[in-house]
């Protein structure tokens, strides 16, 4: 019982973890990179579709992104998604490619990022700690029923910590990783 809840406790936070670099792939850099198009929605015959189901995004180079429709009358809707997404980037169209340039970021912008990040960090770390109070829970549960002595408990707690501390250590370098690329110029 105790092993399972330290594996159910440490595959969520794993999980996290992973939400966690989801998020922050979102938060732009000064580079261009084509996980900034992922949440844009361009209306596809009546529905609302991700960007990369109807078009290639590809880098064109380390400012530029090349979105290449695969139906030549989706080119405009496209540009029109891109254009009034609130990233503030300004497509242009030439042909069925639209090209993507990425502004550079200004210092104020750089900092309001910044407070993104570590936004996006504490959301993390406080999903971290309530996996940590749920497992704590069910261990308390499961002395209480007598199917754990006190000293397991006790121990698995310990452990639990431990491991809580593991995955708030790597969150906190994450963070400072992000925030690092923001304010390189």
């Amino acid at each position: 019982m105790i092993s399972e809840i330290k594996k159910t406790a440490e595959a969520r936070m794993q999980k996290s973890i992973e939400a966690l670099k989801t998020d922050l792939a979102k938060v732009r850099t000064g580079r261009a990179h084509t996980g900034v198009l992922d949440h844009v929605q361009v209306e596809y015959y009546g529905s609302m579709v991700p960007l990369n189901q109807v078009a290639n995004i590809t880098l064109i180079d380390a400012r530029t992104l090349g979105v290449q429709v695969w139906e030549k009358p989706m080119a405009i809707k496209v540009e029109k998604a891109i254009r009034e997404s609130d990233l503030g980037l300004n497509p242009s169209a030439q042909g069925e490619l639209i090209r993507v340039p990425m502004p550079p970021l200004s210092e104020e912008r750089r900092r309001d990022l910044a407070k993104v990040v570590k936004n996006e960090g504490e959301n993390a770390k406080v999903a971290v700690r309530n996996l940590r109070r749920d497992a704590n829970n069910h261990l308390k549960d499961g002395s209480k029923k007598k199917e754990i002595s006190e000293d397991e408990e006790r121990r698995a707690e310990e452990d639990i910590q431990k491991l809580t501390d593991r995955y708030i250590a790597e969150i906190d370098k994450l963070v400072a990783q992000k925030e690092s690329e923001l304010m390189a110029v």
